[in-house]
């Protein structure tokens, strides 16, 4: 008899992998895999590459696995600093990108780095930097996009004129030359 094949060409290795990265809980039970695999005889880089891992974190998980036994499977809490934004402030924000910056105050077109740290400055009393805005507004799912300058003083008239006048050049055909 032969063996079963997966024959669907969406089910390889490399989208395993990324759906393990997306669902939650998912590295926990290639972790319990991949020491089942130890305790059945696999080497530990065998066990690596069928996981697209380096060999060091599988060692680490036997490691672990030795001193803290099968509590080492679950995520434990990283430490890190807390965020500035109250999960309020937060919402406020994502309601204030929906709206433009001048109806708060603020003399932009749009919404930048800049613009967040003054607008989080002025009603939230939150300093942050102007990276960590930039993050954020990714985070909330908006995009950075390059300011369109326009020059206040320029009128449509005058700026036609110019483009007319700048194609213009002198004719030196009957010019002599001393």
């Amino acid at each position: 008899m032969r063996a079963l094949e997966i024959t669907n060409p969406q089910v390889t290795r490399e989208s395993l992998l990324k759906m393990a990265e997306i669902i939650p809980g998912a590295w926990i039970g290639i972790r319990i895999a991949g020491l089942l695999l130890i305790l059945s005889g696999w080497k530990t880089s065998d066990v690596a590459k069928l996981f697209s891992l380096s060999r060091w974190s599988v060692v680490k998980w036997i490691h672990h696995a030795n001193t803290e036994g099968t509590e080492m499977i679950e995520d434990k809490a990283r430490p890190g600093r807390p965020s500035r934004l109250s999960a309020s402030c937060r919402e406020d924000l994502e309601k204030a990108l929906q709206q433009s910056p001048k109806e708060f105050g603020i003399a932009r077109a749009r919404w930048d780095g800049i613009v967040v740290v003054e607008y989080l400055k002025r009603y939230h009393s939150v300093n942050i930097r102007v990276r960590r805005a930039q993050i954020l507004l990714h985070e909330l799912e908006f995009s950075l996009k390059q300011p369109q300058y326009k020059y206040v003083q320029a009128t449509e008239k005058g700026m036609q004129r110019f483009k007319k006048e700048l194609k213009k050049t002198p004719d030196h055909s009957n010019r002599r030359d001393g």
